[in-house]
């Protein structure tokens, strides 16, 4: 494959050929990584780690990638099953890391999990800041509109 980085020598078969299939899938829709992490949630440098086989992309950023390079729903279901065998082979890094949900999905520490997205552990804190956030904003909006009222009459 031209342009891409050599994959590790030991990384497992299952994640080999899926990362060489998502490169190929990448190379098919003539996008940079700029361009691709423009038109998905996820970002250059998460695209890079994907191809470069050091973290495994969440299913969304996959089939993000195979909407766009126009896939047919058969071919982006062998993709899916695919990206399954990839993560459950998916090398775990050596530090004392958790490991990843029942479902094989995500690791807990996901960069690429949009910060509305709320992990469970987290118990809507994330939520609860959004909300303080947009009650402070209502309540400064009241108080310029009280300002602007007795300021000009």
């Amino acid at each position: 494959m031209s342009g891409w980085q050599a994959l590790p020598d030991d990384l497992p078969p299952e994640v080999r050929h899926f990362v060489e299939q998502l490169r190929q899938l990448k190379d098919r829709t003539g996008l940079s990584l700029v361009a691709l992490g423009a038109r998905t949630a996820y970002s250059k440098s998460s695209w890079h780690r994907y191809l470069n086989a050091t973290q495994p992309p969440p299913r969304q950023a996959v089939a993000a990638l195979c909407r766009i390079a126009g896939l047919e729903t058969a071919d982006a279901d062998r993709f899916g099953v695919r990206w399954e065998l990839a993560v459950q082979a998916w090398p775990r890094p050596t530090s004392a890391a958790p490991a990843p949900t029942a479902g094989g999905e995500e690791y807990e520490d996901d960069p690429t999990l949009p910060w509305w997205e709320e992990r469970p552990e987290e118990g809507g804190r994330g939520m609860n800041r959004l909300l303080l956030f947009a009650v402070l904003l209502l309540v400064l909006l009241l108080l310029a509109g009280v300002a602007g009222a007795v300021a000009f009459g």
